[in-house]
């Protein structure tokens, strides 16, 4: 069994989602096989709490327009692992201290990794924003 596609669209939301914020380490994890309940783990990381917050809340804003509705949230108070359910997809946001630690992508080491595919920021070439004529 291989994650939906339905779980494959969320990712694509919620990755772009979590890149508009900053999120790094993107992973997804296909845990269709091992899980009655899931099909996509989709891990990020943030620098700090106010910032796995922010990218947390992006996530859940960009699956709830799209129609997905969470089913349980975990961890929003402290802002170091927060938990967001949508069903077929499950995210983690991790400050980086608590990926390092909990390391999911070891303990889930069995499972695909799904590619993530995230538009490319425009950043000016030597940190000098480019003049427009």
């Amino acid at each position: 069994m291989t994650a939906s596609q339905h779980a494959i669209d969320l990712l694509a939301i919620a990755a772009a989602a979590a890149d508009s914020k900053q999120a790094t380490d993107l992973v997804a994890l296909d845990v269709s096989q091992p899980l009655p309940f899931a099909d996509v783990f989709f891990l990020a990381t943030g620098r700090n709490e106010r910032n796995v917050i922010a990218i947390a809340n992006e996530i859940e804003d960009k699956l709830i327009e799209a129609g997905s509705k969470p089913l349980r949230r975990e961890g929003r108070a402290e802002g170091r692992w927060i938990l967001l359910d949508f069903g077929d997809i499950i995210v983690h946001v991790f400050h980086e201290e608590e990926r390092v630690y909990y390391s999911l992508e070891r303990l889930w080491k069995d499972c695909p990794v799904l590619p993530i595919e995230v538009a490319e920021r425009a950043e000016p070439q030597d940190g000098v924003a480019e003049a427009t004529e």
